[in-house]
C-alpha cells in the first residue's frame, strides 16, 4: 500500500503549519454558490442510517461520491498534486468513514483520483473496510472526464453494484447534479463529505435518484 497512508511524505515536501480550513471550497475554479435546491436536498443527510441501508436490493448501481479530506495548504516547491491530508484531515476522514461503515455502507469497487490527498483518502477508506481495494483513475483528477469514465466503469464485464469514486470539487457534485437532472450548483460536497445515488438500468442523464448528501459534521457531532 502507498506510504501516504502512514503520513510519511515520499516527495520530501515540507509539512504545512496549517491546513486548509474551508471544507466546502472547490478544488479548482470559482466557488460554487449553493442554490436553493441544494439546501432542500441537504435535508436528506439527516436520515443517514436509514438511507445508507435502504434499497440495497433494488436493481441498478449505487454510486458513492466521496470528496477527499482536509489537506495541507500548498507550500513553495510542492505542486497541488503533492498536497497531503493534514493530520486533522486524516483523523476527521477516518472518523467519518468508520461511522459510515458502522452504518452498513460498503462498496465493491473503489476508484480514486491520483492526487495525493485523494489517494490518501481512498487508502483510509480501504483501511476502514469501506471497500476491498483501490484503483487510481486519471478521470477523477480535477477537470477529468467523469462522464466518460463512469460509462467505462459501469460497462465492465462484471460491473460493480456499489461503486465508490474519491475525487474533488466541483467535479463530483456537478456529476451528481447531471445524473439527477439538477442545476450544476444544486449540490455541494464538503471535504470528507459523501453523495450516494441510485443509478437505474439503463442509466440516463437525469434518471438517477439522490439518496444521501452527507455533511461530515452530522456524523461527528
Amino acid at each position: 500500500m502507498h506510504s501516504d497512508a502512514t503520513g510519511r511524505d515520499p516527495t520530501g515536501c515540507p509539512p504545512s503549519a496549517r491546513s486548509a480550513t474551508d471544507s466546502s471550497a472547490p478544488d479548482r475554479g470559482p466557488t460554487d454558490r449553493e442554490a436553493p435546491a441544494g439546501r432542500v436536498i441537504a435535508a436528506v443527510a439527516t436520515h443517514t442510517p436509514a438511507v445508507a441501508a435502504a434499497g440495497q436490493s433494488r436493481r441498478g448501481c449505487r454510486l458513492l461520491l466521496l470528496r477527499h479530506g482536509l489537506a495541507e495548504e500548498r507550500q513553495p516547491g510542492c505542486s497541488d498534486a503533492e498536497r497531503a491530508l493534514s493530520e486533522r484531515g486524516r483523523q476527521r476522514t477516518r472518523a467519518v468513514l468508520e461511522q459510515l461503515v458502522a452504518r452498513g455502507l460498503a462498496a465493491d469497487r473503489l476508484l480514486s483520483s491520483p492526487l495525493r490527498r485523494a489517494h490518501q483518502t481512498a487508502e483510509i477508506a480501504v483501511h476502514c473496510g469501506l471497500a476491498p481495494a483501490l484503483e487510481l483513475a486519471p478521470q477523477l483528477q480535477p477537470g477529468g472526464d467523469l462522464d466518460a469514465g463512469l460509462r467505462v466503469w459501469l460497462a465492465a464485464p462484471e460491473p460493480p453494484r456499489r461503486l465508490l469514486l474519491v475525487g474533488h470539487e466541483p467535479d463530483l457534485s456537478q456529476l451528481a447534479a447531471r445524473l439527477i437532472g439538477a442545476p450544476p450548483a444544486a449540490l455541494r460536497l464538503r471535504k470528507a463529505g459523501l453523495i450516494q445515488l441510485h443509478l437505474p438500468e439503463p442509466i440516463s442523464s437525469g434518471g438517477a435518484e439522490l439518496e444521501l448528501l452527507l455533511r461530515p459534521a452530522l456524523l461527528l457531532s
